[in-house]
């Protein structure tokens, strides 16, 4: 089990991928060793006003050199700060955290959507089975060049520009793929969709939720999903996302 580990780390690089979309890599030294596939680790602004560090899904790890890959979106001030990390400067962090993806399977669909694409990049490197991936997007695609090197990449956008017009279940019937194993993340309309299509063929399914967080340790219950069965820790039918996940099996939780 990894160990979380709070410390200033050293940037490598940050840059803008597409609009709104950076890559940011950090010098994490042994927050990288203990990381795993389907984990992330929290970032803390510098300024005070925002005191809750913003959790960001790992994309990559280099265990041999120790650094860790995040691929992010700016989507408020937190985030819009970190787009504007130069390389060398230090931030502080804490990870990594929560459970990740649990390796399976012979033969595996890997199913992500909008930024809940990177963090299964590093899952599509570490599993050695069969495998598929298929990307969805709104429109403009990223990252998808980086998974050709570990599976056959299918894409859907929702206008069509590139790939299946539709959505992920509609690239997967397009192309006729088949899997024992399904692992998924993206926006929870998504993952709705990707549950009912896994229960409705029988395959099962790991699920990474999206959701926001406040500690990012499972202290606070400000990020907790409804489950099947009653949570040893609150006693009552939920998950601490950050905790108990972000990745569940699909059988184990409500959407």
């Amino acid at each position: 089990m990894s160990v979380a580990i709070k410390k200033s780390i050293k940037v490598l690089q940050n840059i803008r991928i597409e609009e709104g979309v950076y890559d940011l890599r950090l010098e994490a030294g042994d927050m990288a060793m203990d990381a795993s596939p389907g984990q992330f680790i929290s970032l803390y602004c510098d300024d005070g006003g925002r005191l809750l560090p913003r959790p960001i899904s790992i994309c990559e790890i280099d265990k041999e050199t120790g650094n860790i890959r995040l691929v992010y979106r700016v989507v408020g001030n937190g985030t819009r700060e970190f787009a504007g990390l130069k390389q060398g400067e230090l931030i502080d962090c804490i990870g990594p955290l929560g459970k990740g993806f649990t390796l399976e399977g012979k033969k595996a669909l890997i199913i992500g959507g909008g930024i809940g694409i990177p963090p299964l990049l590093e899952l599509a490197k570490q599993l050695k089975c069969e495998k598929s991936i298929v990307l969805g997007f709104r429109d403009v695609t990223f990252l998808d060049k980086d998974f050709e090197s570990y599976g056959k990449v299918y894409i859907s956008t929702e206008d069509g520009s590139v790939g299946t017009k539709g959505n992920v279940i509609d690239a997967i019937k397009a192309n006729n793929l088949e899997a024992d194993i399904i692992y998924a993340c993206g926006p929870t309309p998504m993952l709705k969709g990707v549950k009912e299509y896994a229960g409705s063929n029988n395959i099962r399914a790991q699920l990474s939720l999206e959701e926001r967080m406040a500690c990012g340790i499972g202290a606070c219950l400000a990020c907790v999903c409804k489950s099947t069965e009653v949570d040893h820790h609150t006693n009552v039918n939920n998950k601490r996302i950050c905790k108990e996940g972000p990745v569940f099996y699909a059988d184990d939780i409500v959407l």
